[in-house]
């Protein structure tokens, strides 16, 4: 077989480069893409992380080829180690994100070109010499963070190369917009629709009394970055007064956010829980929801 090569992105890898970042996207979120331009950006900064993004001091991205062809690549942050920076970023590195192809019969070689490229990026966090590494698979496209459970091959790559999985996991919930509860009257609850912290918002109230709300966000791709994500939302927020709680608020909620996601063009409505919360997992398979995926947020190298 031809000689693997480990070397430094260039640009002539983009394109390449973004059809490998997009098979790993498609196995985790129907009907998603991201374009060259976009993963060109992720590569430069990442707006959409206001808080740990200005933390950065060095980027670099690497790439495995064989045949002229990338078979795998990893993005890899170096954080500052002053005190403006969060505690657990401080003087840490991370591998961002690490896609490969499978193994295969065109590609007998992608673990050995996997492990080499894992390789590169631990001498690189060897030569930044920082006080943690942590690793995620956090791609630009929405609902991809952490590490989802159908990449197994990047699993295998990290959990051989010593990182371990320290942090919590998420389950991700999807559901067709038309599958949600229906919009009906409910006697003495009126809804104002307002901007909320995470888009838009639907508080219901008894009077004045506030009895909870619920948040959508109908703008999961930066616009200039031309995601293929049209017809995707999520819930920011979801919040009801304990004393509601059992009253079917939370659908009737649901319901306020459906049909104004109807009016957008949305087709698709995502939530996220802890797999520890399953009574809220059981609200949500209620209301439409079903499971899209699991992600296990938070790894650590502890090699040994």
């Amino acid at each position: 077989m031809p000689a693997l090569e480990v070397r430094p992105f260039r640009r002539a890898d983009r394109d390449q480069l973004t059809d490998l970042v997009n098979m790993h996207v498609a196995a985790v979120v129907p009907g998603v893409s991201v374009s060259v331009n976009t993963v060109l950006g992720d590569l430069e900064r990442q707006p959409g992380e206001f808080i740990t993004d200005p933390w950065v001091a060095e980027r670099t991205t690497l790439v495995a080829e064989q045949r002229r062809c990338v078979v795998a690549a990893a993005h890899l942050l170096r954080y500052r180690a002053d005190a403006e920076v969060g505690e657990t970023y401080r003087d840490s590195a991370e591998i961002n994100w690490f896609v490969h192809r499978p193994t295969a019969s065109h590609w007998p070689d992608a673990d050995r070109a996997a492990d080499l490229l894992m390789r590169a990026c631990l001498a690189q966090l060897a030569r930044w010499d920082v006080r943690a590494r942590y690793a995620d698979g956090a791609l630009p496209a929405p609902l991809v963070h952490g590490l989802p459970r159908n990449w197994p091959h990047i699993r295998a790559v990290y959990e051989r190369a010593g990182f371990r999985h320290t942090g919590d996991t998420e389950v991700i919930l999807i559901a067709r917009v038309a599958d949600l509860p229906a919009h009906e009257p409910r006697p003495g609850v009126t809804v104002e629709r307002t901007l909320g912290e995470c888009g838009t918002r639907f508080r219901a109230y008894a009077d004045t009394h506030a009895l909870g709300f619920v948040e959508v966000d109908t703008a999961l791709a930066r616009p200039e970055r031309h995601a293929r994500a049209a017809g995707l939302a999520d819930i920011g927020n979801l919040h009801v007064d304990p004393a509601q709680d059992g009253t079917g608020l939370e659908h009737w909620l649901l319901a306020q956010a459906a049909d104004w996601l109807r009016l957008c063009g949305v087709d698709r409505l995502v939530a996220y829980e802890t797999a520890a919360d399953t009574a809220r997992i059981e609200l949500l398979a209620g209301a439409g929801f079903r499971e899209l995926t699991r992600t296990d947020r938070g790894w650590e190298h502890r090699p040994g």
